[in-house]
């Protein structure tokens, strides 16, 4: 908006009429509107390519480093094989990659152990993309991306059991739970399952997957990260029933881990709201983490 406010003494008679011409002359060029469209336009570019591959500081100039544990477990990643962009977080991580720049070539991949990733100190990577929730103590120790990943619930069930092939929260309702004290999941029963029989309550998360095997619960919820060890390693002949989103108090997150103060993270914070916005996000989670995973939603 261009607003302009000139005064300007009135002593005429005092004056020649060749100076106030003079004077009124200056005055109207010292208070002329600036036009900005030029300078606007020209810091334009250079604020639109502030996230480009040129500029951005990395750990290996000219190739993004992204760092991962080993083994890396599916559905996060496939044949325990970042690189082949198969797998929720691979596909995420090459998407990110994607969106500031850099081709399939452009990416290599360091093995992180999972705690060393948001442990104080130089990382060597530019971002890290391990399941990691963002926290508040973690974040005094590195920086965190925005989220890339909503944790939901899941139902995790014995083969052949009553509850097993559950497709609605409905069929849900007389099922004895097993839960953790204490925990979003345990919220997410009474609030959303709502049982009509008490849940089983466990202090530790161990007795409760004991008691699915011990067929003293029907069913057991977990977060879906859990559900997926669960059935893997902990309880045999065990399945995903479904995965179901939660309500009331704040959200588990994954976020991508930079080290502490990097210049990295304005950037890879656009790309990921640029994949949020774009649906991208929401299309990978589906193929990865959804019934192809066998996690299919329960609603």
């Amino acid at each position: 908006m261009r607003s302009f406010f000139c005064t300007f003494p009135l002593e005429a008679k005092a004056m020649a009429r060749s100076f106030m011409l003079l004077a009124l002359a200056v005055a109207v060029v010292g208070c002329a509107p600036v036009d900005n469209t030029a300078s606007t336009a020209s810091a334009s570019p250079a604020a639109s390519t502030a996230c480009t591959k040129e500029q951005l500081k990395l750990l290996n100039p000219g190739k993004l480093t992204i760092g991962t544990d080993k083994p890396a477990f599916e559905p996060w990643f496939k044949n325990d094989d970042p690189a082949n962009g198969q797998g929720f977080e691979s596909a995420v991580a090459f998407a990110v990659a994607g969106e500031l720049g850099f081709d399939r070539s452009e990416v290599q991949w360091a093995t992180v152990k999972f705690d060393s990733a948001f442990a104080p100190g130089e990382k060597q990577f530019d971002f890290d993309i391990n399941q990691v929730s963002i926290t508040p103590q973690r974040a005094e120790a590195v920086d965190f991306s925005k989220g890339y990943y909503t944790v939901k619930q899941a139902v995790v069930a014995v083969e052949g059991g009553k509850y097993a092939e559950a497709k609605t929260l409905a069929e849900l309702k007389n099922a004895k739970i097993g839960v953790q004290v204490g925990t979003t999941s345990l919220a997410a029963v009474q609030g959303i399952i709502k049982p009509t029989a008490e849940p089983n309550v466990y202090n530790e998360q161990i007795d409760a997957v004991n008691a699915l095997k011990n067929n003293q619960v029907d069913a057991l919820v977990v977060d879906l990260p859990t559900a997926f060890y669960v059935t893997a390693a902990q309880v045999e002949n065990s399945k995903i029933v479904g995965q179901f989103s939660s309500t009331g108090g704040a959200p588990e997150e994954f976020g991508l881990v930079m080290e502490k103060g990097s210049p990295l993270k304005p950037c890879v914070d656009k790309a990921v709201d640029a994949l949020k916005s774009k649906g991208e996000l929401a299309k990978i989670e589906q193929q990865w983490l959804g019934s192809a995973a066998g996690a299919p939603e329960l609603k």
